[in-house]
């Protein structure tokens, strides 16, 4: 996919702001408007609604489509133009707010509230991305969002995490030929996906997982599992009502001012893992 890319547009330079943006922000400055801001001071390339989408449409249906195709094509070249800001930006007041602008403008409005990421942050669309609230990526996060991209509310990742719905044909002959599929990835809500670990394409994973660190899951994970390995298999079984009485009563701690004693950071009950 990098071929087709590099032949159609070429590598982009580096880009300047039209206008110094080093001016302070307004505080009553929504973050729509501040994206159309940068939109215009930027010159990104804009979003192309006029040309044909069937190609998009074949990707996100998980069908085989050509990564060559126009309207791909430039959407790949406008998020490339925007992460390379957002991964420039400093953690001034003015970036933070430029990140969350740019963040808005790449996945087109589908992000909750309290979501962020640190940069260096990649990913091939952008737009195929809806994240709930309070998502967490760390340094070096990847996302090839060639397929739907699910993200419940409280999650995290560590660095290094990398999301990819992208598939080529086994087939060597076929795969030379350059078309490719996705396959999406849905994460539920309170998970928590260990340093380097990777998912792969068509992978769901339940609410309440944790994905150890350096894990590869390559099947779907059930809610409230620890797995760990490459592959992910199952290493513990966590008990949600357990996990419920310890959050109660944490936050008991907290309200009587002594949320940090005597605390344990993990559900002490587990479930036996079910015989093979």
């Amino acid at each position: 996919m990098t071929n087709t890319i590099e032949t159609v547009i070429p590598t982009a330079t580096i880009i300047k702001p039209t206008t110094n943006l080093a001016e302070e922000c307004p505080s009553n400055t929504s973050v729509e408007e501040y994206a159309a801001k940068l939109e215009t001071e930027y010159n990104f390339t804009p979003v192309r609604l006029d040309l044909d989408h069937t190609h998009k449409q074949r990707m996100l249906d998980a069908k085989v489509y050509n990564p060559g195709d126009e309207l791909l094509v430039l959407e790949r070249h406008r998020v490339r133009e925007l992460m390379q800001v957002y991964n420039s930006t400093q953690s001034t007041p003015e970036g933070v707010l430029t990140r969350r602008a740019l963040l808005h403008s790449m996945t087109r409005g589908r992000i909750g509230k309290g979501c962020w990421i640190e940069p260096p942050f990649m990913t091939d669309y952008g737009c195929n991305i809806t994240m709930g609230e309070n998502v967490y990526m760390n340094f070096n996060c990847v996302v090839l969002d060639c397929g739907q991209v699910t993200i419940g509310n409280n999650v995290f990742f560590a660095p290094n995490v990398q999301l990819f719905c992208a598939a080529h044909p086994v087939n060597p002959l076929t795969r030379s030929k350059g078309i490719e599929f996705g396959m999406p990835i849905v994460i539920g809500d309170d998970v928590w996906v260990g340093g380097g670990a990777i998912i792969c394409p068509g992978v769901t994973i339940g609410d309440g997982v944790t994905v150890g660190a350096g894990s590869v899951v390559t099947k779907n994970v059930p809610p409230y599992t620890i797995v760990g390995g490459n592959p992910a298999k199952i290493l513990k079984v966590l008990s949600k009502e357990e996990c419920e009485k310890e959050d109660r009563e944490y936050e008991a701690r907290k309200a009587a001012g002594n949320a940090y004693d005597d605390w344990t950071p993990a559900p002490k009950g587990t479930l036996a893992l079910p015989k093979a």
